[in-house]
């Protein structure tokens, strides 16, 4: 009968985790000094006619052009599902206020489910409304497939720009999924759905 050896099994052992810890090392979060880092709030164009667009079992219908310029609170990546299929990320994205270091270290950022959530200690940081104007939960929908592996490589902090369009989303079965157009909203129906076309990771200090 053939066996490892234990002197192999302990090498494989920490040969597993040295590369955990480097990995986890590659994505740490990226932190800040205090200040506005995005000042910009994000463009958007809206197009009174626009060609459907066919990717896989979906039709895509531009809404707006889309640009923003953003630092990421969060990240999440979805493997199941109906909206994996399409958009494999979704991406917590703040701006103006919501870019500044002395804000964010009060305010925890969890994503889950395709939402967004945010919490704090009182007394409150901002005004929930100001939390919700100078930030959102964005649906990326890569047009290529390089654009997933770019993607990927995003770490909570990183400021990152985006362009593309916002779009509503049918399927051959009949499922839906439907765009925000506007920067204001919250709760169910408020997320913007990107159909990407680039993305940029600018340098990390």
């Amino acid at each position: 009968m053939f066996g490892i050896a234990p002197k192999n099994i302990l090498i494989l052992v920490l040969a597993l985790l040295a590369a955990l810890i480097a990995r986890d090392w590659s994505m740490r979060e990226i932190t800040h000094g205090p200040g506005v880092l995005v000042p910009e709030r994000p463009l958007q164009t809206e197009i009174s006619t626009a060609e459907v667009m066919t990717l896989d079992e979906y039709q895509l219908r531009p809404r707006a052009r889309f640009q923003i310029r953003a630092r990421v609170l969060s990240r999440e990546d979805y493997n199941w599902g109906t909206e994996a299929n399409l958009s494999p990320m979704d991406l917590a994205l703040g701006w103006g206020v919501m870019s500044d270091q002395t804000v964010l270290d009060r305010i925890k950022v969890e994503q889950r489910s395709r939402w967004y959530f945010t919490s704090y200690d009182y007394p409150a940081p901002l005004p929930d409304q100001d939390i919700i104007r100078n930030s959102g939960n964005m649906h990326m929908i890569p047009s290529r497939p390089w654009l997933e592996d770019e993607l990927k490589k995003i770490r909570r902090g990183d400021i990152v720009q985006l362009n593309g369009y916002l779009v509503d989303v049918d399927s051959e079965s009949g499922w839906r999924w439907r765009t925000s157009l506007s920067r204001n909203d919250s709760g169910n129906g408020a997320c913007e759905i990107v159909y990407l076309e680039s993305v940029v990771i600018e340098e990390r200090g």
